[in-house]
């Protein structure tokens, strides 16, 4: 099962391929993917701890379709409701949580879908994760873009009407340091009114800098909460550190972020233990931190350059759908984010019942939106991460949204100037 998250490794030197299959391989040549690397932050690992705890508790296999029924009935869902939810017990009541989905979705949130679309800067990356095509040892085209082509990349997307973007780099603070990621939020803030990041773990001063630079929200992707199964597969650079990673929300919200992300990578371990754990995390920074926003996505594997054969494992459309019910349910008050992951047919069903953002106008490579958008291509662009599966423009998804019956939002926030 490992295996099929490998790529291809042909135009590697024989000293790189020796070091990288090592790495697969040795277990005792890997660093202790527990201990903090110099320089990282360390803060109290509560919330660490409690998560971790009731995940590796967490037997699904224990509910029965009583439990599940018991959980549909009450006003509030609590922590072994949502276990319940979460269930293989759950899925043939998945008419009925999502009709108790749509209600809480409808309460909170009305009708509306957020859209806003992410911006790939840069894709070099430090570290080795298997399954990732930004992985250090994939042989991909790398670009960063200089100030000048993310401003027009950004102004690109500006005149298409999107009001909100997510920035995002490869995890390589050599390549894309914290001063280049401060000086895109800058150029940023003058074309969108809310701004979001999806780059590597900082320390909660560093998430502080950003946010006076611009940033609004932080979005960490945790990959997977089985830290056992977490380490396979992150065999080199920053983001082995499993705990640092997990504490980077909570770090970002010292720093002041306005909100903060997570999400869990279904498909790289045991999908119903890693939702459970991304929206107890949630829950418990919710009590901690209750004036911040929160939001879980619920991305899926998705094939990448030098391996189409990564898919997840395990969740099917159904799956899926019945883990964004049991998130509703359990956090009525969270955002919930579907990505171009999806198929169409996908999202324009989801929006109607739990999710409540969606990406628009997508490209997962570096500096390629004027050619996406325009058909206008400069032939000098990085590589996508992986695969999209929804391809719509902005102005495609806008349409699609409004004859789905919904209310496309561009930006809610007023700011005082």
């Amino acid at each position: 099962m490992e295996n099929q998250f490998f790529v291809d490794s042909d135009k590697l030197s024989p000293q790189a391929l020796e070091k990288k299959h090592r790495l697969e391989n040795d277990k005792n040549s890997r660093t202790d993917h527990m201990a903090y690397m110099d320089g990282m932050e360390q803060i109290s690992p509560d919330i660490r701890n409690k998560v971790i705890s009731a995940m590796n508790e967490y037997d699904y296999g224990k509910y029965t379709a009583t439990d599940v029924l018991r959980a549909l009935e009450k006003d509030t869902c609590s922590v072994e409701d949502f276990k319940a939810l979460l269930s293989p017990a759950a899925e043939p009541f998945l008419e009925k949580m999502a009709e108790k989905a749509k209600y809480e979705t409808s309460k909170h949130f009305g009708n509306t879908v957020y859209l806003f679309t992410p911006l790939y800067i840069a894709n070099y990356c430090e570290n080795y994760c298997v399954y990732c095509g930004f992985n250090c040892y994939n042989q991909i085209n790398r670009k960063k873009l200089n100030y000048e082509e993310i401003e027009h990349e950004m102004k690109v997307i500006a005149d298409s009407g999107i009001e909100e973007i997510l920035m995002l780099t490869g995890e390589s603070r050599k390549v894309s340091d914290v001063e280049y990621i401060g000086e895109a939020c800058k150029l940023a803030s003058r074309y969108f009114k809310n701004v979001g990041l999806e780059i590597y773990p900082l320390n909660s001063d560093e998430y502080k800098y950003l946010h006076e630079c611009g940033a609004d929200y932080v979005t960490v992707f945790q990959e997977t909460y089985d830290s056992d199964k977490y380490e396979t597969l992150h065999l080199m650079g920053h983001k082995r550190v499993f705990p640092y990673r997990f504490e980077a929300q909570e770090r970002a919200l010292m720093g002041g972020m306005r909100g903060v992300g997570f999400s869990a990578l279904l498909g790289l371990a045991d999908f119903r233990k890693d939702a459970f754990a991304s929206a107890l995390h949630v829950y418990y920074l919710q009590r901690k931190y209750p004036y911040a926003e929160y939001s879980l996505s619920c991305p899926r594997l998705r094939p990448i350059i030098n391996n189409d054969r990564i898919n997840p494992l395990d969740v099917g459309e159904r799956q899926l759908c019945q883990v964004l019910c049991a998130y509703r349910i359990f956090l009525p008050y969270v955002g919930i984010t579907v990505s171009s992951r999806e198929q169409k047919h996908f999202r324009d069903g989801i929006v109607k019942i739990a999710a409540t953002k969606v990406s628009a106008g997508v490209s997962t490579g570096i500096g390629d939106h004027e050619s996406k958008y325009t058909g206008k291509d400069n032939g000098n662009t990085g590589d996508e991460q992986f695969e999209i599966s929804d391809g719509r423009s902005f102005d495609q998804m806008y349409a699609d949204m409004t004859d789905e019956g919904m209310q496309p939002v561009l930006n809610d926030y007023v700011y005082v100037g």
